[in-house]
């Protein structure tokens, strides 16, 4: 009769317990023991966070530490520092060479007269290289439409297929030059500034597409033709070779991921309206930029 009056007692004791653990569970709800792990989960106005306690070692969860999907913050204005494009160069020629040998830049030498065949472009090796010194990037909404716009030196060789030879003594003029070039060049520098309206489709991940249009203006802060042969050795000449020293353009960009390619087509022509020569030219290529 003992045994079993200590064995209710006992059963009793225990249910008494469990009913107290219970209702320590339910008042807190937050709390949840597994092994020898405890897990207590935090709300906040804004934020859950869960912390796992393990010989007084708390690891956060939801810190940005351990997120595997964190926003790329955007600020207002951006700059970016020192962007390099590397592409190539063309023209398209509008020009009338019946009227333009009449005006005197164009000069006949040893009966050869320049024609149009004269300026024919070597497009492998006529290129372009600009080096923008900074592109910044101001907000217009959302980060999705923005103006960007910068400052740098756009550099273009146009490369002749022929003998053609710029010279500017005693005034401005092209001609056919009597003997062949290994390397026979027009070089053009423009200090520039490019305005454009970017769109991004992704302004939280770098590796969405964009797209940006817009005009630049440029001034000829340097102008050459270079030749390279046998007989004279390699020669530059300077001076004014009837270059326009005002360039205006209207430019593009595409960006899909890290890829940008740009482009740039000219409003007015390369020569000055005096000689005659009605060429436009145009580049495309790669852009190395963070954005």
């Amino acid at each position: 009769m003992k045994l079993w009056t200590v064995l209710i007692a006992g059963l009793l004791c225990s249910s008494a317990v469990i009913a107290q653990n219970d209702s320590s569970s339910s008042a807190n709800p937050d709390t949840i023991k597994v092994g020898n792990f405890v897990i207590v989960k935090k709300k906040s106005n804004t934020t859950t966070t869960v912390d796992i306690n393990n010989e007084h070692t708390v690891i956060n969860i939801n810190s940005p530490f351990y997120s595997s999907h964190k926003k790329r913050k955007n600020s207002n204005i951006s700059t970016n520092w020192w962007i390099f494009d590397l592409g190539f160069t063309n023209v398209r020629d509008n020009t009338n060479y019946t009227a333009a040998q009449s005006i005197g830049y164009l000069t006949t030498v040893h009966g050869s007269p320049v024609t149009q065949n004269s300026f024919a472009l070597n497009t492998g090796k006529s290129s372009n290289v600009n080096i923008w010194l900074f592109m910044q990037k101001l907000n217009i909404s959302k980060h999705v439409l923005n103006l960007k716009y910068g400052f740098g030196l756009e550099m273009y060789n146009f490369r002749y297929d022929h003998n053609l030879s710029y010279r500017s003594d005693p005034v401005a003029h092209v001609f056919n030059d009597t003997i062949g070039f290994s390397k026979d060049k027009l070089y053009a520098g423009y200090l520039t500034i490019p305005v454009m309206l970017n769109f991004n489709t992704a302004p939280h991940n770098r590796n969405g597409f964009s797209v940006s249009a817009g005009v630049s203006a440029g001034y000829l802060v340097g102008d050459h033709g270079k030749q390279i042969s046998g007989e004279r050795g390699k020669q530059k000449y300077h001076g004014d070779l009837g270059l326009q020293p005002w360039r205006l353009a209207a430019i593009t960009e595409l960006g899909l991921g890290p890829i940008r390619l740009y482009g740039s087509y000219s409003f007015n022509a390369l020569h000055k309206e005096t000689t005659g020569v009605d060429q436009f030219p145009y580049a495309i290529g790669i852009r190395f930029s963070n954005w």
